[in-house]
């Protein structure tokens, strides 16, 4: 099957998904936000990925996702028991500054994939998967207005990713699990997670601070050594 058939084939199965959703809910007259969202949710994944799997994507690259992917998934595991401290959102974070926002959403999405294989699967997988795929995209957009790396900076946007990170998982926890929902449960919902999306956040900088000099060399240095320049 060749790659137009193949387009034309993904067109047609995301347009009859979404077709058959809205007529159920439609017809159904009850909206499921949870579902809705999350169905929302990954087919924005899918598309990124598709993008990914279709672009020119070399195998040096497919090394570099494969193997912070790894780092990122297996950095999480040993801090689960501490809620809200999140390494692989640096790993992902760096990924997306060095090598582009596009890299950076594919490791961050596959990070949260693999380590729930480990820490368990649900509903929340891609939610984790959007949003520390949006980290690697944010840093990857920081890079472009930065020459080079500077600490403090990428450091204060970290700080905000593990804000962000946690403010759109509340989100959907409040969407699906919470009732009613009134602007009251809103709040009430947000507050409970504070402590932990502050933690979060704090860690976002300390890892920035303490080892974001030392991965920004190696990837660089990883990146340029391995690019190739096409001289017509």
């Amino acid at each position: 099957m060749n790659r137009k058939a193949l387009k034309l084939t993904f067109t047609v199965v995301v347009l009859s998904l979404i077709s058959g959703l809205f007529a159920k809910l439609w017809f159904s007259r009850e909206v499921n936000w949870a579902l809705l969202l999350t169905v929302g949710i990954a087919l924005v994944i899918g598309v990124v990925l598709w993008r990914f799997e279709w672009g020119r994507v070399n195998s040096r690259q497919m090394a570099v996702v494969a193997t912070m992917s790894a780092l990122a998934a297996i950095s999480r595991v040993p801090f689960a028991a501490i809620m809200g401290l999140q390494p692989t959102t640096f790993v992902v974070m760096i990924t997306g500054y060095v090598f582009g926002p596009q890299m950076g959403f594919v490791v961050g999405a596959v990070a949260a994939l693999v380590s729930n294989f480990f820490l368990g699967q649900g509903p929340w997988t891609p939610w984790q998967m959007f949003c520390w795929g949006v980290c690697g995209v944010i840093a990857g957009a920081l890079a472009r207005y930065q020459k080079g790396f500077n600490s403090a900076i990428f450091a204060v946007v970290g700080g905000v990713c593990g804000y962000l990170f946690g403010w759109v998982m509340d989100f959907w926890y409040w969407v699906g699990f919470v009732y009613p929902l009134t602007w009251k449960t809103f709040v009430a919902a947000y507050a409970a997670s504070l402590p932990a999306d502050t933690l979060h956040a704090i860690g976002n900088v300390v890892f920035a601070m303490v080892f974001g000099k030392p991965f920004y060399s190696i990837l660089y240095r990883f990146k340029t050594r391995f690019s190739v320049d096409y001289i017509e």
